[in-house]
């Protein structure tokens, strides 16, 4: 995880009165515009991105990774490094500084290795998924840019665009009115959905880690299925003479060396099998664990940001203006010149007009909550998609290696020889040695 948007070093919004948009900015929808009506399909078809590494390539010092990101939206595929990322990252902060804003994986550190780079491969598959099915994001002209812009310097173009344009609430005919459409209980729903939350995210939490461990299980089993084949193979090719005491019994021995090596074969089949579940589970049930924390994650960093971003702005401002008011009523009892006067009317006045709009950008960020609270809860159906490819990938590679396993069985039967040399058919382990 990067670190948290909520820190005191985020993107600070201008403090300025919203403005009117130019045509073709978000318009007002019709119906209460707080309540948003999607379902998680309707957010999944909204574009599906692909983040794929290209083959590394020097720089003039030190080895760089680029990626290859493909759009289904905008049938576009364009070059990208982290750097492009980090600045994407930065403007959607600044435009969206009420919204819910996924964190980036960590810059890479000396030394990294393959899995820390896949790692974050991944990472950025999320992070610009999870971007590019958000519903004002997804209509941001600096989405289109990212995604699709061919051009050498994409850094450039994205802080151009930043620059151009202020923050949403500037540029939202709802953001002067927002506090009209929230409800009257506001503060309490924002606690118990905060909290709600929270929760949801430990839980999940707990089952992402308990889903990698299994999918780690499952490689290990790979691993140890293919070494296990291997040495019975290595048994059964071992061409060390018989000493003469153990004669008797070499037409025994060379028959079960003869079975042993042709068993190999089966156990790098029950290995590859292991291996397809793993690798399965971990794309459709750890990646989609990851991608749900992310965007829980994200909220979370949201409440930070609103607690001690625009509350605590709103509360120096309210705490400025106290001040200067005592310095009035002091100057009025001191008599000062009528010039110094005018320029502390001048400045409360100012900074009324601060508070004033702090007042609606608060009002505007508990707006945007509202919405964000409501995108979270459009995503928890995930979870059955999450379980049901679980179950599915469970059933398919037990099915797959029971039917390996059942076909291995008929194989064995020439290692378990009766008195006479006859094969004998396996019975049960018993004084002791029986299995519990």
């Amino acid at each position: 995880m990067g670190s948290p948007g909520g820190s005191d070093d985020s993107p600070v919004p201008p403090v300025s009165e919203p403005r009117a948009p130019d045509a073709g900015q978000m318009q007002v929808p019709p119906g209460n515009p707080l309540l948003l009506s999607l379902t998680l399909q309707e957010l999944l078809a909204r574009d599906a991105v692909q983040v794929e590494l290209v083959p590394e390539k020097k720089g003039l010092f030190l080895k760089h990774v680029e990626y290859e990101v493909s759009s289904q939206r905008f049938k576009s595929c364009v070059y990208r490094r982290y750097n492009d990322f980090v600045v994407f990252h930065e403007t959607l902060l600044h435009k969206f500084p009420y919204r819910m804003v996924p964190a980036l994986p960590p810059k890479r550190m000396l030394g990294a290795d393959r899995e820390f780079i896949e790692a974050r491969r991944r990472a950025l598959k999320r992070f610009i998924n999870l971007v590019a099915r958000h519903p004002p994001f997804s209509e941001d002209t600096i989405l289109k840019l990212f995604l699709s812009f061919s051009g050498p310097d994409v850094q450039n173009k994205l802080k151009e665009s930043a620059q151009c344009l202020g923050d949403e609430f500037m540029n939202c005919r709802l953001a002067a009115r927002a506090k009209d459409f929230l409800p009257a209980d506001i503060q309490t729903q924002f606690a118990m959905s905060r909290e709600l939350i929270r929760n949801i995210y430990n839980s999940f939490h707990k089952l992402r880690d308990r889903a990698e461990r299994m999918v780690s299980r499952a490689i290990d089993n790979a691993a140890d299925l293919l070494i296990f084949g291997k040495e019975l193979s290595a048994l059964g090719s071992d061409t060390t003479p018989l000493p003469s005491w153990a004669s008797l019994n070499s037409s025994t021995w060379g028959s079960l060396k003869q079975a042993l090596k042709g068993l190999s074969v089966e156990f790098a089949l029950l290995a590859d099998k292991a291996a397809q579940q793993g690798k399965q589970e971990e794309n459709d049930v750890v990646e989609k664990l990851n991608l749900f924390l992310d965007l829980l994650q994200s909220y979370k960093d949201l409440c930070e940001r609103h607690e001690k971003g625009v509350l605590h702005k709103h509360q120096r401002a309210l705490h400025k203006y106290s001040l200067m008011k005592r310095q009035m009523v002091s100057a009025a009892v001191q008599s000062r010149e009528p010039e110094s006067m005018e320029q502390l009317e001048s400045r409360i006045v100012q900074q009324e007009n601060v508070i004033q709009t702090m007042e609606l950008r608060s009002h505007f960020s508990l707006y945007c909550l509202h919405q964000e609270t409501q995108l979270v809860h459009v995503y928890l159906p995930l979870t059955s998609h999450i379980l049901g490819a679980f179950v599915n990938s469970q059933i398919q590679g037990h099915k797959e290696m029971s039917k390996v396993w059942n076909d291995l069985q008929p194989k064995l039967r020439c290692l378990f020889v009766g008195p006479h040399g006859a094969p004998a058919p396996p019975r049960p382990p018993q004084d002791g040695l029986s299995a519990h």
